[in-house]
């Protein structure tokens, strides 16, 4: 993986905690990551991914702590705050429509009016500018599409995980999470998302990435965050630790020993 990541900070995470009723389910977790850097957030079953990725792209409110997007703090109450300051989230389930198009999955809820006043008014879209736009950000990622008024759910798991991806670094983000994006792919697929996420790295955009498969945290990410019942216990290069380490920190192994 040939990769440099850019001294610049995009995303810091200071302290964040977060309590459901008399569950803590973060605690003081803090990292960082730079533009262009991939950083994979690993931790087994309710170690706390999935809340802070709630917490990132706000649909939770942390309790405490602060979120600094390029150095500044952010308040960010609601899935539009975390767009509006750059950060795009590609949840598991990909938040797409199975029959609709490519064009209108990209630009689903930000759909592009018609020129004409009269026409915007009626509602009717300009189609023919959001193919093209579509067209540039799918280009973008050489994403390999047979089609762009293909629905869909005529599209195999590689290339609808490229149609989430390049929806959202079409809106201009500069942090993309992705919430295990190979976990229902095959090897070939899972190949052509690494290659996806290698494709907008290369371009500044630091992506997080929540992934149990080591093989691919190994292949994608140049640092691996672990976090443990709550708290982040770890925040290591991947090249200096190997896959068992990894899986070690993940179940409080390593915890424990120390």
């Amino acid at each position: 993986m040939v990769r440099t990541a850019l001294d610049q900070v995009a995303l810091e995470v200071n302290n964040i905690s977060k309590s459901f009723g008399g569950v803590q389910a973060l605690k003081n977790v803090s990292f960082t990551i730079n533009k262009g850097e991939v950083v994979g957030l690993l931790g087994d079953n309710g170690a706390g991914k999935s809340t802070l990725v709630r917490c990132i792209s706000g649909i939770h409110q942390p309790d405490s702590g602060e979120i600094l997007v390029n150095e500044q703090p952010v308040t960010i109450t609601s899935p539009l705050d975390a767009r509006a300051c750059g950060i795009e989230t590609v949840f598991q389930d990909l938040a797409m429509v199975p029959e609709f198009n490519i064009t209108e999955n990209l630009f689903l809820n930000r759909e592009i009016r018609h020129k004409n006043p009269i026409l915007s008014w009626l509602g009717w879209l300009d189609t023919k500018a959001m193919e093209q736009k579509g067209r540039k950000a799918l280009n973008r990622l050489n994403s390999r599409i047979p089609s762009y008024t293909e629905k869909i759910h005529n599209l195999s798991g590689g290339q609808r995980q490229a149609v989430a991806i390049a929806r959202a670094v079409n809106w201009g983000a500069d942090i993309v999470i992705m919430d295990e994006p190979t976990a229902a792919l095959g090897v070939e697929q899972s190949a052509q998302v690494n290659e996806l996420i290698n494709i907008i790295s290369g371009q500044g955009v630091a992506v997080l990435l929540i992934s149990h498969n080591m093989q691919h945290v190994s292949e994608t990410c140049d640092r691996a965050v672990v976090l443990y019942q709550g708290t982040s216990i770890a925040d290591v290069s991947v090249k200096e630790v190997s896959k068992e380490q990894l899986v070690s920190l993940i179940t409080g192994a390593s915890v424990s020993a120390a």
